[in-house]
């Protein structure tokens, strides 16, 4: 499997089956990604900090949840909190909610389950890199369900009616409407709010919801795009 210095369409498989990690990085590279394989969860955060020295590290990971030595979720949260910029899709032969639940609330964009289709990963990983390149381009607009954001101006517009957020509103709203439909925990919203990683409790999340809720609901009183999921967090969930 070939390396790459171009980080945007690097990609890293974190698979312990040879088999496996063979067959996604054929179709992945011939959908014009480059890839590197790496069989042992040990081996993981080294090969990463190398690459930050060498700024080419790659634009999303497809991480194992099996893997000998440092198991995936463990190094799912550990890429988030040093890499919030690589996006992370899992695969796993465990389905059982939870583990897709807990996967997606340390930090996962996206899970695949075994068996897959190659096809669907390569679909997949497309998707997820969209989500991820506009969530990190300052410079992007979001529109959905007539709801525009200009980050210029740092303004939320209903059907052209400024909603009138603060910073870390507008901030919230952003983070879930780019990624329409993901279950965003507490924790991971106030680390996409707060930079500075100052300690918040998660009442503050919930109190901020709670204005926003209230502004949209003031401009649009019959529309519910921010949801609670109980016992996870909060979504975007744009109206069909």
């Amino acid at each position: 499997m070939q390396d790459s210095d171009a980080p945007r369409d690097a990609l890293l498989i974190v698979e312990d089956e040879p088999k496996i990690a063979r067959l996604v990085a054929d179709y992945l590279e011939g959908s014009g990604f480059a890839t590197h394989h790496i069989d042992h969860g040990d081996r993981v955060l080294p090969w990463l900090l190398e690459r930050t020295e060498a700024e080419t590290l790659p634009a999303l990971v497809l991480l194992d949840l099996m893997l000998p030595g440092t198991d995936g979720l463990t190094l799912c949260r550990e890429i988030r909190q040093r890499w919030p910029a690589i996006a992370i899709i899992m695969l796993t032969a465990r389905v059982e909610e939870v583990d897709r639940l807990l996967g997606l609330e340390l930090g996962a964009d996206d899970y695949i389950c075994k068996p897959f289709s190659p096809r669907e990963v390569v679909a997949r990983v497309k998707a997820v890199l969209r989500r991820s390149q506009a969530l990190h381009d300052p410079a992007s607009a979001v529109t959905g369900s007539q709801l525009t954001l200009d980050d210029e101006g740092w303004r939320a517009l209903a059907d052209g009616q400024d909603l009138g957020l603060t910073a870390v509103e507008y901030q919230l709203l952003k983070v879930m409407m780019q990624a329409p439909g993901r279950i965003f925990s507490r924790d991971q919203l106030m680390d996409r709010m707060y930079r500075d990683h100052r300690i918040v409790s998660e009442r503050t999340v919930d109190s901020h919801v709670k204005k926003l809720r209230r502004k949209i609901a003031d401009a649009w009183p019959e529309r519910e795009i921010i949801r609670s999921v109980y016992g996870v967090g909060y979504k975007y969930q744009p109206e069909e």
